[in-house]
C-alpha cells in the first residue's frame, strides 16, 4: 500500500468522525477531481441547507485517486473527469455508475506580463509547446496564429500536473485527437510521460506555479484561471474559429455530440460544433451500484436535485450547465438505481 494510499484512507477516517457530530446525522464522504471541487463544494453545502440530518463532505485529491478510492469501497461515492474503460468497470471490487454532473473545459493558461490582450492558440502550437517542439514565445508559429502582437523572444516554461488527473486526461486527449506526433509519442490518459515541463500538484498547484513564474505556460480548469484571474487563451476549434472557453461554447461542445444512450461515458474533446470549445469535457459522479438504503435514499436525492435547481450554480462558478435533453435522460437513469 502507497504512503498517498494510506494518507487517504485515514483522511477519509477523520473525516467521518469530525462530520458526523451525532447518530441523527448521516455523514457520506467521497473523492475525486480537482476540477469540479469548487462547485461540488458548493452544492453539497446548499443540499445540506434543505437536508440538515444529511453531510456530503469531499475530497479533491484528483481523478485517478477518487476512481480508486471508490470502486474498492474506501469511499462513499467518487468522482472523476476520467469515464471508466470496460476494463475499470470489469475488474472493480465496487460496480458504480456514472453521472455527469456539469461541464468544464480545460485552458492554457500563461504568465505573459508583457501581453494585454488574449492570445490565440493552434492545436498545432499546444502539442508543440507540450512536446517541446515549440520553445519560445516568438517562435513563427505563434506569432502567425497572433499577428501584430508583441511577443517576447523568452523560453516557454511548461507547467503540467504531477499526480493522476482527469484534468491532465482531457488535455491530453485533445492533443491526441488533433496531433498525430503527440498521438504517438505520448498520447492520452490521466498520466502520461511528458517530454518537457515542470509538475505541480492539482488544478491550484499548476495554476499558483504559474502565476509565480513569468513567461511559463500550463493547463487547468477554467474555474481556477478565473478564480485567479490568470489569463488564459482562445483555441483553434475544429471548425476553423478560435473560440473563447466560457458557459456559451461549452455547452455548444455538449449539444454537437450528444450522448445516444445512457452509457454517458462520452467525450466531446474537439467536437465539430461552429462555436464549440474543443477542450470541453464532463465531469462525472461515481455512485456505487449497491449501498445502505440511507446511502442510496441520499445520494439518489442529491442526484435529482443537482440535476434540477443545482444546475443553477455551475455558470456563476466557472462552468456549464448540462444540455437538457441530456439532464432529463440522467434523471431517468436516477429512478432505475434500486
Amino acid at each position: 500500500m502507497t504512503r498517498s494510499l494510506c494518507t487517504l484512507i485515514c483522511l477519509l477516517v477523520t473525516s467521518i468522525s469530525a462530520w458526523a457530530p451525532s447518530a441523527s446525522v448521516t455523514t457520506l464522504v467521497g473523492a475525486g477531481g480537482t476540477f469540479p471541487a469548487p462547485l461540488y463544494d458548493r452544492w453539497f453545502d446548499e443540499f445540506e441547507k434543505i437536508h440538515p440530518g444529511w453531510r456530503l463532505r469531499y475530497l479533491a485529491v484528483g481523478s485517478g485517486e477518487g476512481i480508486h478510492q471508490v470502486t474498492t469501497g474506501a469511499a462513499d461515492f467518487g468522482a472523476s473527469d476520467v469515464p471508466l474503460t470496460e476494463e475499470e468497470i470489469t475488474k472493480a471490487k465496487v460496480k458504480v455508475l456514472l453521472f455527469p454532473t456539469v461541464l468544464g473545459a480545460a485552458v492554457p493558461a500563461y504568465n505573459l506580463p508583457e501581453l494585454d490582450q488574449p492570445l490565440r492558440f493552434t492545436p498545432h502550437i499546444l502539442a508543440g509547446i507540450f512536446l517541446g517542439t515549440i520553445r519560445k514565445w516568438n517562435d513563427p508559429a505563434i506569432a502567425a496564429a497572433n499577428p501584430g502582437v508583441p511577443l517576447p523572444p523568452s523560453r516557454i516554461v511548461v507547467v503540467h500536473r504531477l499526480e493522476g488527473s482527469g484534468t491532465t486526461y482531457v488535455w491530453t486527449d485533445y492533443l491526441s485527437k488533433v496531433d498525430a506526433l503527440w498521438r504517438r509519442r505520448v498520447g492520452r490518459g490521466i498520466e502520461v510521460p511528458w517530454p518537457v515541463g515542470q509538475a505541480a500538484r492539482g488544478n491550484g498547484g499548476v495554476v499558483e506555479l504559474v502565476k509565480l513564474t513569468p513567461h511559463s505556460l500550463g493547463y487547468c480548469e477554467l474555474n481556477y484561471a478565473l478564480q485567479n484571474r490568470l489569463p488564459y487563451g482562445l483555441v483553434r476549434n475544429a471548425a476553423g474559429n478560435f473560440v473563447r472557453a466560457g458557459a456559451g461554447s461549452i455547452t455548444a461542445a455538449a449539444d454537437s455530440k450528444p450522448p445516444l444512450s445512457t452509457d454517458f461515458r462520452i467525450s466531446i474533446t474537439n467536437a465539430p460544433g461552429r462555436d464549440a470549445y474543443p477542450i470541453s469535457s464532463f465531469t462525472w459522479l461515481l455512485v456505487p451500484m449497491n449501498m445502505d438504503n440511507e446511502k442510496k435514499t441520499i445520494l439518489k436525492e442529491f442526484l435529482r436535485w443537482m440535476l434540477d435547481e443545482g444546475q443553477d450554480f455551475s455558470q456563476t462558478m466557472g462552468y456549464a450547465p448540462l444540455p437538457r435533453s441530456l439532464a432529463q435522460m440522467e434523471r431517468q437513469a436516477v429512478e432505475e438505481i434500486q
